[in-house]
């Protein structure tokens, strides 16, 4: 029992003990002055050693300082093609309205009504009248990302909310920030900056409708979209308003482009049974389509 008291209790004494007496025995050599310049010495050493990889590792690579300038230019480059671009499309814009004018000279009133009124829906004729006006101002202040909470911003799905309460509402045309707003057009993130139609957007947030401003207002009391406003002011400190105008002017935008899709031509088998129109063959040993297979309502 003593023996293993020895090893679990006190493993290291005897050691010690045995180091002390040989010291005491032969006596601690002195540490001259040699011995202590060494250290000094071995000391500077290592700090230079190491103040020189840590420079060395903090300074940037020539390859990454001429893929940062590459990067940088092919930026600027980028950005003046797409100035380029949009003041080209501004002008064949109005060179289509100026020839669409031209070829309605002396159309009947009702039809320029018409085109009017069409255009107002589609958001590429500018729109004026009375209406309101919903501001979203988050509490940034400016900061960067890194030092505000999210949850303090204003996000896409907060504008969605209040661009449906407004078309819920009637509007007749809506638009943020001057933005005009299609049935195209898409509310989007990326990180914490608001998109629409990809184009960033930075707050104070203005969503203007045109349209009843009571009905307006109506359908933002209906929806429950002003109690969730005043709930992100009381817990995210948001601020939003609410207020009327007698003429809000929004601006058009061109038309946009649409795309559409159309099957290839079919390779008729002359082996295989006709086919109907119900996914059934002639000779009758066709199943007709399944709703969940199809993701739509079968209706006889």
């Amino acid at each position: 029992m003593t023996l293993l008291n020895e090893v679990m209790f006190r493993p290291l004494d005897p050691g010690y003990a045995d180091a002390a007496a040989r010291r005491a025995a032969g006596g601690a050599p002195p540490r001259g002055r040699a011995g202590a310049v060494g250290l000094v010495a071995l000391a500077v050493v290592l700090g230079l050693v190491t103040t020189a990889a840590a420079v060395q590792l903090r300074a940037p690579q020539p390859g990454v300082i001429a893929a940062r300038e590459t990067l940088e230019q092919e930026i600027l480059t980028r950005q003046g093609v797409a100035e380029e671009l949009s003041v080209r499309g501004a002008a064949l814009s109005a060179e289509i309205e100026q020839l669409q004018g031209e070829a309605l000279t002396g159309a009947s009133a009702d039809v320029l009504q018409g085109l009017q009124a069409e255009g107002a829906l589609t958001g590429t004729q500018a729109v004026e009248g009375e209406g309101v006006v919903v501001t979203l101002d988050d509490t940034s202040g400016g900061l960067s990302s890194d030092d505000v909470d999210a949850s303090s911003l204003v996000h896409d799905s907060d504008l969605q909310r209040v661009v449906n309460a407004l078309w819920a509402g009637g509007a007749e045309a809506v638009a943020i920030n001057d933005q005009r707003l299609t049935g195209l057009s898409a509310i989007r993130s990326a990180g914490d900056a608001v998109l629409v139609d990809l184009q960033p957007l930075v707050g104070p947030y203005r969503v203007e409708a045109v349209g009843d401003p009571d009905a307006l207002r109506t359908s933002l009391l209906r929806s429950g979209t002003s109690d969730f406003l005043q709930l992100l002011g009381t817990q995210y400190g948001i601020r939003s308003s609410v207020t009327t105008q007698s003429r809000i002017d929004l601006p058009g935008r061109s038309a946009p482009t649409l795309f559409f899709a159309q099957p290839p031509d079919a390779t008729v088998d002359s082996d295989a049974p006709a086919g109907t129109t119900d996914g059934t063959t002639t000779d009758g040993s066709g199943a007709g389509p399944d709703a969940h297979e199809t993701g739509q309502e079968i209706v006889e």
